[in-house]
């Protein structure tokens, strides 16, 4: 019998193809977790760690704030103030650069550290956020499993009614149509292509968008929005965050009364 059945699909052009298509699609899902674990494993040899990135971005100094300011035109509004940018250090990467980022990074400092273009970051955030204004908080969820990002994605799911997984995001939560936490999304947000892997691939599975925060070290495979930033540290999360958060609500007239300090704690 089931020779049969596989018969009659080598002998319909058309079942073939599909069969095909399906079993290619299925090689992709399996290739893009497997891919980022890969990647994940080498790069961590020769990169800095979280800690150290947070620590570093506590470490901003006015020297630094004067450095960038010369890196953006002067005469362009942006989302919020240039200092506030750089005080969160959203423009800090990593030791790494992967091919994927490399176009967003101008150069490196002394201790070998990437330093992403703030221009871009601006530009980049707009076309994220009119991306976003285009979906309704039921149907949009964030995932954030890094620690330093917690309460800033607790704040944004606040202010703005997108669901939110911290911590651990469920595998299946929006594939798996038995399991009791089941829901519909059209669109997924994650901190880091690598830690919320497991929401990434569900959402490429579901051929949904992904917008996600993408430091120096990131491959962007299955990501459809890409905002270039420093992912390692709560004030720089919390900064992409507030920004897209109150310029969601102004859009969809939604009653925001944050401040940047609530998502990123004191700049200072």
């Amino acid at each position: 019998m089931a020779e049969n059945k596989k018969t009659k699909k080598e002998n319909n052009p058309k079942e073939a193809m599909k069969s095909l298509a399906e079993e290619l699609k299925e090689r992709i899902f399996r290739d893009i977790g497997e891919t980022i674990d890969k990647d994940k494993k080498e790069i961590k040899k020769d990169d800095v760690s979280d800690k150290e990135i947070e620590e570093l971005s506590h470490k901003i100094t006015e020297k630094d704030i004067i450095e960038e300011k010369k890196n953006v035109d002067g005469k362009k509004e942006t989302l919020i103030p240039l200092e506030d940018y750089i005080k969160c250090a959203v423009h800090l990467g990593t030791k790494v650069i992967t091919p994927h980022m490399r176009r967003y990074v101008y150069k490196r400092r002394a201790d070998g550290l990437a330093v992403i273009n703030t221009a871009l970051i601006d530009d980049m955030l707009r076309d994220a956020i009119k991306f976003l204004n285009h979906y309704d908080p039921d149907k949009v969820y964030l995932a954030c499993k890094r620690e330093a990002g917690w309460s800033s994605a607790k704040k944004f799911e606040e202010v703005t009614g997108i669901k939110t997984f911290t911590k651990k995001y469920p595998p299946g939560v929006t594939t798996n149509l038995i399991l009791e936490n089941f829901f519909e999304s059209d669109m997924t947000i994650i901190c880091d292509p690598w830690i919320d892997k497991n929401a990434l691939v569900d959402t490429v599975r579901l051929k949904k968008p992904v917008m996600a925060l993408c430091d120096t070290n990131n491959f962007t495979t299955g990501v459809a929005k890409i905002i270039p930033c420093n992912n390692k540290s709560k004030k720089s999360i919390g900064c992409i965050l507030f920004i897209l958060s109150r310029e969601y609500c102004k859009h969809k007239k939604i009653p925001f009364n944050a401040k940047l300090t609530d998502f990123a704690g004191e700049l200072e």
